[in-house]
């Protein structure tokens, strides 16, 4: 309608009044300057649902709804206080359907308001937005799907993955989430929590710290962590099935109004629990659900892959182990070793050490890392191990034939295997140390006045399996008395982000702190500084001293 609608002429005109006025599709009305009606159009009284006797005298607020009458009156008064037109758009409950467009202007007998039906403009709108949202909604259901996908797909440490899935899904698809994982001994353990809203996050964490411990047999959740069932309840019904406590008290102040529960499922039996919770106003669609239930089952094959490699790991980590036998006893000195296997998935590789006594009667240790990362690579370690012994004991050689000895054999019993190896003999009662190393990091000698001593000439000849021809180059170093020499896979030394030399630059000044440790004692402490936890790769040492044990 114009910013400027033609002033009325006065009601007594008749052919106006029956005419083109009577005729009109919008709903009018002419008011006095007490704003009461004083001519109402036929449309007017259809639409107000009062005959014109009752109409006419009565004060507009009177004869629209109370929830909008007001809103007319002021629009009425505002337009012959400024002397412009005032729209106003509103519903009519009650007594039309859809919405309206509210027109007031200045008259000159009093104020005038007409009143146009824009329902159609208003559904269009209406339909529009809603498209809109729902186009929102599934672009934000699609990137979540994608987020999840790149979350969990290949995901080693299954708990840390699950645990951020929980900030994912919210607010996509709910206001607050909880995911819970059955653990490998059948435990149910919330692992994620998350709420859109800062002020319950904290509140969301606690209810998830508590809530398992009382949880009623009969609750979605329980049924989803026994049975796979998934559920939609509302929060007051599973209100009434928990006890009084904690966990019930803290999900009240939470204040959800409904709950959907999805379990987890590999293999047709539930390994965790996808919980949304939604509040006051909020409602999962049909869409919601579907995406909430394609979450589920990657989570699903996420828990189940980590569960699988997780048992692999301690059988290939068993393997490993009974391969790297305990040191031998060797009089006069003491041997310490230590095996901490890689945070990845295999959690095994080609790392290994030994430690035995020369056919002379002196002692040798022994370091290596056949290349890989799986049960093949430990399988080729102890081959290697024990060849390396044989050839050592039947020989009677030093170290540098031992090595060129290995490297021949392998090259017609294990071709295709590459390995690092060095060898360290104390010789002269412990006095001097022949060594030799194959691509290896270099041994370290420590005295028990803290200088330390990096055995090393650039990395070492060339590495094993690559020609067997090759010479090998032997080196010896005078031992003080009480000196610990400590040989070392690579996964001590080497991060992603720093080489070798770094590394060892870093285990030097380590060990120059701990040289007066007693030996055991120095290789936990070695450990505990170097790797941050698991290690990204295998780690093999092996440490001998020629001072009495502790």
């Amino acid at each position: 309608m114009a910013d400027h609608l033609p002033l009325p002429a006065p009601v007594e005109d008749p052919v106006l009044a029956v005419g083109v006025l009577a005729s009109l599709p919008a709903a009018l009305l002419a008011l006095d300057p007490q704003e009461r009606v004083a001519y109402a159009n036929p449309e007017a009284v259809r639409l107000l649902g009062r005959p014109l006797p009752e109409l006419l005298g009565r004060a507009v607020a009177e004869v629209f709804p109370a929830d909008v009458g007001g809103t007319v009156s002021a629009a009425c008064a505002d337009a012959v206080a400024t002397g412009r037109p005032v729209a106003v758009e509103l519903a009519l409950p009650g007594i039309g359907e859809g919405w309206f467009e509210l027109h007031a202007w200045p008259a000159p007998a009093g104020p005038a308001v007409a009143l146009v039906d824009v329902s159609p403009r208003r559904r269009a709108q209406q339909a529009a937005d809603r498209a809109r949202r729902d186009a929102e909604r599934a672009g934000a259901r699609m990137a979540l799907l994608a987020a999840v996908t790149a979350e969990l797909s290949g995901a080693l440490d299954g708990e840390s993955a699950l645990g951020s899935l929980a900030r994912l899904v919210v607010p996509a698809l709910a206001d607050g989430c909880i995911v819970t994982v059955i653990d490998r001994e059948g435990r149910a353990r919330d692992v994620g929590a998350w709420h859109t809203d800062p002020a319950r996050h904290e509140l969301l964490e606690r209810y998830a710290q508590v809530r398992l411990d009382t949880l009623p047999e009969a609750s979605p959740v329980a049924r989803a962590l026994r049975s796979g069932t998934a559920a939609q309840e509302s929060v007051a019904a599973i209100l009434t099935l928990m006890p009084p406590g904690p966990a019930r008290q803290l999900l009240q102040e939470l204040g959800p109004e409904s709950a959907v529960v999805l379990p987890l499922t590999a293999e047709e039996r539930p390994v965790g629990v996808l919980t949304l919770y939604l509040d006051p106003g909020r409602s999962a669609d049909a869409d919601d659900v579907a995406a909430a239930a394609q979450v589920a089952a990657q989570a699903a094959r996420a828990v189940d892959r980590v569960h699988r490699q997780s048992q692999q790991a301690q059988l290939a980590e068993a393997l490993q182990r009974s391969l790297l036998t305990d040191p031998p006893t060797i009089e006069g000195a003491e041997v310490a070793v230590r095996y901490v296997p890689a945070a990845e998935a295999a959690r095994v590789g080609g790392d290994w050490y030994d430690a035995f006594l020369h056919p002379s009667g002196e002692p040798v240790v022994v370091i290596g890392d056949v290349a890989g990362h799986d049960t093949a690579a430990a399988a080729e370690m102890g081959q290697l191990r024990g060849l390396l012994r044989g050839i050592a004991h039947y020989s009677g050689a030093g170290p540098a034939e031992v090595l060129h000895g290995l490297d021949a054999a392998m090259a017609q019993m294990h071709p295709g295997t590459l390995a690092t190896a060095a060898i360290a003999r104390l010789e002269r009662g412990g006095t001097l140390l022949r060594w030799v190393s194959a691509g290896h990091p270099p041994p370290l000698v420590v005295d028990p006045d803290g200088t330390v001593t990096v055995l090393s000439d650039g990395l070492g000849d060339l590495l094993l399996g690559v020609d067997p021809t090759a010479a090998r180059r032997e080196f010896t170093v005078p031992l003080r008395p009480g000196a610990t020499v400590l040989l070392y896979t690579d996964g001590l030394v080497e991060r992603r982000d720093t080489g070798v030399d770094e590394g060892v630059a870093r285990l030097r000044e380590h060990l120059a702190e701990l040289a007066p440790l007693p030996l055991e004692r120095l290789c936990d402490a070695v450990l505990a500084r170097m790797v941050d936890g698991t290690p990204n790769d295998d780690v093999a040492l092996v440490a001998i001293s020629l001072r009495s044990p502790a």
